[in-house]
């Protein structure tokens, strides 16, 4: 995928853009992110470029090079991860990958591997890298994925460049939703859930999520102080499992976040597949009620995370909600 297609990063990928230009992109990165923010996606669009022979700071796309990065098998490229029955990359694989480096490349003008996840280099496997990360032979490229940079050794990071990716912006997650194939409505369902990353979104039951969606707007229009029965209803119907809960309570935050836009005038939401819904429930509070009750929903998701008892902690916080909107 050329950096022209990748969405959500765009800071990022004009200073690679820049860098290739000039030639002088740096022989090792560390990327950091969370899951499926577009790490690994952009770290091949990176090579991609490096080894079009058609490039000037992106990729063709349509290249023999670039169809083969594109469909993971260019033989110049080389992903690290753990065994399918091991939990740590091992001191082997790193030193497998330090042969294939020492080889000329086989068509590109240089080498390239991922490794992923970083942080799960054994210690000795993390040493074995060291001298790598400060004499990459043949001009290869190293990029190494992790989650946290933290969590690798200081005398790797400060071999590396850094770069820090952002979750995806759930519109940027809707697009890429339909871009994949999926239907209009169900990319907008999802892409509120999905913490901005498109293995989440991908991961989550639509189904499910849809029913779920429906329940809990139900009961947001139902609850009333004045019937304590509505209140304890909606806890009852929507706690489900620990899981199940925090799902539910990132549905209601994306909701929450859409009242308090509309509440304030604005026009731009997320859930516009529940516009209507969502614009009787922002007329019934203030922008300052709907400020509240997007920091009571953020309390209670920390409280269950915090192994609170997850049918006291939404009968507390749709009590809380029912005296907002009153």
């Amino acid at each position: 995928m050329p950096f022209a297609d990748i969405l959500g990063h765009e800071r990022i990928i004009e200073v690679f853009r820049r860098s290739i230009r000039c030639g002088k992109t740096s022989h090792s990165y560390v990327f950091e992110g969370s899951v499926g923010c577009g790490r690994r996606t952009t770290a091949l669009a990176l090579i991609q470029a490096l080894f079009c022979p058609n490039a000037d700071n992106d990729a063709c796309g349509v290249c023999p090079s670039c169809r083969k990065v594109a469909g993971n098998n260019h033989a110049d490229i080389h992903l690290i991860e753990p065994l399918p029955d091991k939990r740590d990359i091992s001191i082997e694989q790193l030193r497998e990958m330090q042969r294939e480096l020492a080889l000329r490349p086989y068509e590109a003008p240089r080498k390239a591997c991922i490794i992923e996840p970083a942080e799960r280099m054994s210690v000795n496997a993390a040493n074995s890298l060291l001298k790598t990360l400060e004499e990459p032979p043949g001009n290869a490229i190293i990029i190494l994925l992790t989650e946290n940079a933290d969590m690798l050794l200081p005398t790797i990071r400060s071999r590396c460049q850094l770069v820090r990716f952002s979750p995806l912006p759930p519109e940027h997650v809707r697009l890429l939703l339909e871009r994949n194939g999926m239907e209009s409505a169900a990319a907008a369902l999802l892409a509120p859930m999905a913490e901005g990353s498109m293995q989440r979104a991908q991961e989550l039951d639509n189904e499910e999520l849809a029913t779920r969606r429906e329940t809990l707007l139900k009961h947001l229009s139902a609850i009333n102080l004045g019937r304590i029965v509505t209140v304890f209803d909606a806890a009852e119907e929507l706690a489900g499992n620990r899981e199940e809960a925090l799902e539910t309570l990132d549905m209601l935050l994306s909701f929450c976040r859409d009242m308090i836009h509309l509440a304030a005038g604005c026009r731009e939401i997320i859930n516009t597949a529940i516009r209507p819904t969502l614009e009787s429930l922002a007329a019934g509070v203030s922008l300052d009620r709907a400020l509240r009750m997007a920091s009571d929903v953020m309390d209670t998701r920390r409280a269950v995370q915090r192994n609170a008892n997850v049918k006291l902690a939404l009968d507390l916080l749709f009590m809380k909600m029912a005296a907002s909107a009153t």
